[in-house]
């Protein structure tokens, strides 16, 4: 049976606020927590969907949070690590901070859902040589931030040339064009880090074959359910399928989101067009055989 795996970055809104410089949300600041994990834990029930969620763990000192979440670990969803702050320049940052966001991510999930996360996920999907000599020291068993996909990389850098030209700071960094070189199914990290070797079992952000074209949450609402199902017919016949989604995924237009309508498309979409775009690619892909695993179970797969 060939395998595919969904996985939820749990981002909270404020992180989109700095992406595109904007200040602190006015309303809908615990959106992800407080409606879209209720809403995704109802979707993948549906859809008969095991889980993996990247929990940032700043967000877990908030006490409801942190409730949220362990009720998902309770339910069997695997909870993945996504540092303890976001930082989009962590792997700016020297060894000792990495270590930190990293261990302190770890240290929150396990706090709130007494489980140790074995997967972690980059934030901005920026991955280093040195983040991953640490994720290995620190004992994890797989990372899933590579996103070798061009058209992806060539978006965010339009969007940071145009905020700086407009005056405006994003938190958003770029990172090194040498992911594009990046194997697209997984891999075992090498030296440097996108090119195969024998270090940590790296399950790549989905890409179609070929064109590379991103296979994520925010491609797919925005093509809709039948465009959403053309994308993924491209991918029919890949040993993995590895489909990341964001909380906002399961945000709609109604939802608080007013202020990034003008700067992230899929804001200004419904609730119901995201999830009838969601659930078209899940059936398909269920339809032709592929079975559906946490990131954690897809990693022990393919090792």
């Amino acid at each position: 049976m060939r395998l595919a795996s969904v996985s939820i970055d749990l981002d909270e809104i404020h992180h989109y606020y700095a992406i595109h410089g904007l200040s602190e949300p006015a309303r809908g600041e615990h959106g992800v927590y407080d409606a879209a994990l209720t809403r995704a834990e109802a979707w993948a029930r549906s859809l008969d969907l095991p889980l993996t969620l990247f929990a940032i763990g700043r967000d877990l000192a908030r006490p409801e949070s942190a409730r949220s979440l362990a009720a998902l670990a309770r339910a069997g969803h695997e909870i993945g690590n996504h540092t303890l702050s976001h930082r989009y320049d962590l792997t700016l940052r020297d060894r000792g901070e990495i270590e930190r966001e990293v261990e302190a991510g770890s240290d929150a999930i396990r706090q709130a859902t007494g489980v140790r996360p074995s997967g972690f996920r980059a934030p901005g999907y920026l991955m280093s040589d040195e983040l991953a000599d640490v994720l290995v020291a620190q004992g994890y068993a797989y990372d899933s931030s590579v996103f070798p996909s061009p058209a992806y990389y060539a978006a965010k850098a339009a969007k940071l040339l145009s905020l700086r030209l407009r005056g405006r700071t994003s938190r958003s960094v770029r990172g090194s064009a040498s992911v594009l070189l990046a194997p697209c199914r997984p891999y075992r990290l090498g030296r440097p880090y996108w090119r195969a070797g024998a270090g940590l079992l790296e399950l790549p952000v989905q890409v179609t074959p070929g064109t590379r074209l991103p296979y994520i949450g925010t491609s797919l609402v925005l093509l809709g359910v039948d465009g959403a199902r053309v994308l993924t017919r491209t991918l029919v016949g890949e040993p993995f399928v590895n489909l990341e989604l964001h909380g906002i995924d399961f945000l709609g237009a109604d939802d608080g989101l007013e202020p990034l309508f003008e700067h992230q498309p899929d804001a200004k979409l419904s609730l119901s067009r995201k999830l009838a775009a969601l659930s078209g690619a899940v059936e398909l892909l269920k339809q032709v055989g592929y079975g559906f695993v946490r990131l954690d179970e897809a990693a022990r797969a393919v090792a």
